[in-house]
């Protein structure tokens, strides 16, 4: 929960500090690489010294916004503040902070974040971490330029899948909308992250189609190394394949396993509402949010699915009573 004295302390903090890093989570999502420029871009115009940290880098799909190429692995000299983003554990930032110990500030919009800073900005019926920081940045004195205008509008787009996730209100419209008074460009914003694919994509959607499983309301497919090769797809995510299998009408949950290498393989849960599929996420080590959530498994592929697949059934015997 937000409160006037949590804000009041977190202003006070940020304005008595000179050395600021944020860091937000391994396997950057929208939100988090949105945040970070949001926050950061924000905090350098205010004249402080801004880090900006993803321990895992950017996502090929978010690259076309300026700068993305200011955001680095690990952070170097001196640190007078540390800021969390769209964090719902310290575990999730992975090791940045190691050396600097608990953060200072955490913002988050995760059901069950674990209040990990000494000063905690936790609002879990936001759609984003970047609505968050849009609400709170007169509270916080923070100048949203254009520049960190487009990181929030990032956040808020791809969190909500472009405005129609069951969340979605009223006032995240509304900072979107103060954000296009800023000159932001929600189109191009919205196709870059949602819409646009690369051919080597397509073709991997095409592999993970061919594998396409369902059992009753629940549908679920793999991607393997093999099918990645195949494809020439160079990441090790499933290029958003899981959000066109949560368009089956009349699916109700839809799991996605990506193959990371022989022993590791990375599962994604997407679900209509009425079913929580971040308690099975966590079950497995990782974490979100009711109709979006994701964990990386060690095992085989086939035993992973296996596993998770009993697990899921066993949420929708519990859920539809």
């Amino acid at each position: 929960m937000i409160t006037p004295d949590s804000l009041d302390s977190a202003r006070q903090t940020i304005l008595h500090a000179q050395n600021i890093v944020v860091v937000s989570h391994i396997r950057p999502d929208g939100d988090s690489i949105g945040s970070i420029l949001g926050l950061g871009l924000a905090l350098e115009a205010m004249g402080k010294d801004v880090q900006m940290i993803s321990p895992d880098g950017v996502p090929a799909n978010f690259l076309h916004l300026e700068g993305t190429e200011r955001i680095k692995q690990k952070t170097k000299g001196e640190i007078d503040l540390a800021i969390v983003v769209d964090c719902s554990d310290l575990s999730r930032a992975g090791h940045v902070l190691d050396a600097y110990g608990a953060p200072d500030i955490n913002v988050d919009h995760h059901p069950g974040n674990t209040q990990f800073a000494r000063i905690n900005l936790i609002n879990e019926t936001a759609v984003s971490t970047t609505e968050i920081i849009g609400t709170n940045a007169d509270a916080l004195e923070l100048p949203i330029t254009k520049l960190a205008g487009q990181g929030l509008m990032l956040g808020l787009i791809t969190d909500t899948i472009g405005f129609r996730t069951a969340n979605m209100n009223a006032n995240a419209m509304r900072l979107a909308a103060s954000l296009m008074d800023l000159g932001v460009d929600l189109p191009d914003i919205y196709f870059k992250v949602l819409v646009e694919r690369s051919f080597p994509a397509i073709r991997y959607w095409g592999q993970g189609l061919t594998n396409l499983q369902r059992e009753g309301r629940l549908v679920w497919t793999t991607l393997s190394l093999r099918d990645r090769e195949t494809a020439s797809y160079p990441g090790g995510d499933d290029a958003d394949l899981v959000s066109v299998l949560s368009s089956v009408n009349d699916a109700d949950i839809a799991v996605i396993f990506i193959e990371q290498n022989p022993e590791r393989v990375k599962v994604s849960w997407r679900a209509r509402p009425g079913f929580d599929t971040s308690q099975i996420a966590r079950r497995f080590g990782g974490g979100g949010h009711h109709a979006a959530s994701g964990a990386e498994v060690e095992g085989l592929l086939e035993e992973v699915e296996e596993k998770v697949l009993e697990a899921t059934r066993t949420l929708f015997q519990k859920e539809r009573g």
